[in-house]
């Protein structure tokens, strides 16, 4: 697993759902919970926000949400999706720090 990647998670009290690893790269082998922004197929085009389709490897059109973030066991994840490219990752720090009123 590594920060960027898009997994299909057990989210507890939730159903299974994709969801974007946000917890720094050099600590994910370390923790047992990580940090991530559930991934919905409901695009608000909000600042808080990142669209995400096929060009980055989803198989539709959806949007991760940081008004959402949630830590859950690094043992929820179940599959691997795809691995979002460096400009899309630019977006989602700016869509973090927007929704963390940086």
């Amino acid at each position: 697993m590594h920060r960027g990647e898009v997994w299909w998670a057990d989210v507890p009290g939730d159903k299974r759902r994709p969801v974007l690893i946000l917890t720094r790269e050099r600590f994910i082998p370390r923790l047992r919970s990580l940090l991530v922004a559930p991934v919905t197929t409901t695009v608000r085009d909000i600042p808080t926000e990142v669209v995400l389709d096929q060009g980055v490897g989803m198989p539709q059109r959806c949007a991760a949400n940081f008004d959402n973030t949630l830590t859950i066991p690094a043992d929820a994840m179940v599959d691997r999706i795809t691995a979002l490219p460096e400009d899309v990752m630019a977006e989602v720090c700016a869509a973090y720090r927007f929704a963390a009123g940086c």
